[in-house]
């Protein structure tokens, strides 16, 4: 279909079904003693609530996330089973992270940023990793982008060990926030519409902004009809079950056909949390 030797990444197997688990844990795992008393609250709209109730649990800390009005029912009940105090507030993903915030500040919890945090980005930086170990001569890796956290990650960990791989950044045209602060060099705030939330973002953020400036190398803006698309050929061709943000890279990549031709190149799979609504919607 693409004229190139594909590889995906399947982080959509992960145990919360999204690669958010790695950052989770590397930061919750490296809390001093004080800050596990004191709880830790996240604001997300979907997987990183189930990735930091999932590190809670497993490592004794008390979890509180914030999440919009309407969430992706899946994730919001996946959540709750997993331990965490959910909250649901505000119309996006920004107006549930400035609630997490002000919580943070009255009740004292550790707040744990969903961009702006080095152990988050070098937790989803493994994935860079575990791809150029198994893959030394990939040419490519196309990964989602909403704040860019993942991308950051895996663009210091794999150039670190593969000088001359390429990484490509994949966003909604409905939430460009981080793309439009890529281009133009500085942090803007844009629209944030995206009907796949984990692409959903109104700004773009301080230490990704600074690490994608300096190291990705390529960034495609794609609908959020062409990403749809893309998760209904991830389940007709191979069977595989992923959400908008993990199929993302691959409508990238059929978006990119003429300029991957003949390379090897890994479509990053970020996660499986498909709302049952949005999966009906999909098929159809």
């Amino acid at each position: 279909m693409l004229s190139a030797e594909v590889y995906v990444k399947h982080e959509n197997f992960e145990p919360t079904g999204s690669f958010k688990v790695r950052g989770q844990l590397n930061v919750i795992s490296n809390l001093g003693d004080a800050e596990r008393k004191r709880g830790v609250i996240v604001a997300s709209t979907g997987n990183d609530a189930q990735a930091a109730a999932f590190a809670s649990g497993l490592l004794g800390v008390r979890c509180v996330v914030v999440m919009p009005e309407n969430p992706n029912p899946l994730k919001a009940e996946s959540t709750r089973l997993l331990g965490a105090d959910l909250i649901l507030h505000g119309r996006n993903f920004d107006e549930a992270r400035l609630h997490a915030e002000a919580l943070a500040r009255e009740k004292g919890y550790h707040y744990i940023h969903s961009v702006n945090e080095p152990n988050l980005v070098a937790g989803a930086g493994t994935i860079g990793l575990e791809i150029v170990e198994e893959l030394p001569s990939v040419d490519e890796i196309i990964v989602p982008i909403g704040g860019g956290a993942l991308a950051a990650g895996i663009c210091v960990s794999a150039k670190e060990m593969s000088p001359t791989v390429k990484v490509v950044g994949v966003q909604s045209d409905r939430s460009q926030a981080v793309f439009s602060s890529w281009k133009g060099g500085k942090i803007v705030e844009k629209p944030d519409r995206t009907t796949h939330e984990g692409l959903a973002t109104g700004t773009g953020y301080d230490l990704t902004h600074r690490i994608l400036a300096e190291h990705l190398d390529d960034f495609l803006i794609l609908s959020d009809d062409e990403i749809t698309k893309a998760m209904r050929l991830f389940i007709e061709k191979t069977r595989t079950l992923v959400e908008g943000a993990g199929a993302a890279p691959l409508a990238g990549a059929l978006r990119a056909k003429s300029s991957i031709k003949g390379k090897r190149v890994v479509l990053v799979a970020t996660g499986a949390n498909v709302s049952m609504e949005l999966l009906r919607k999909t098929i159809a």
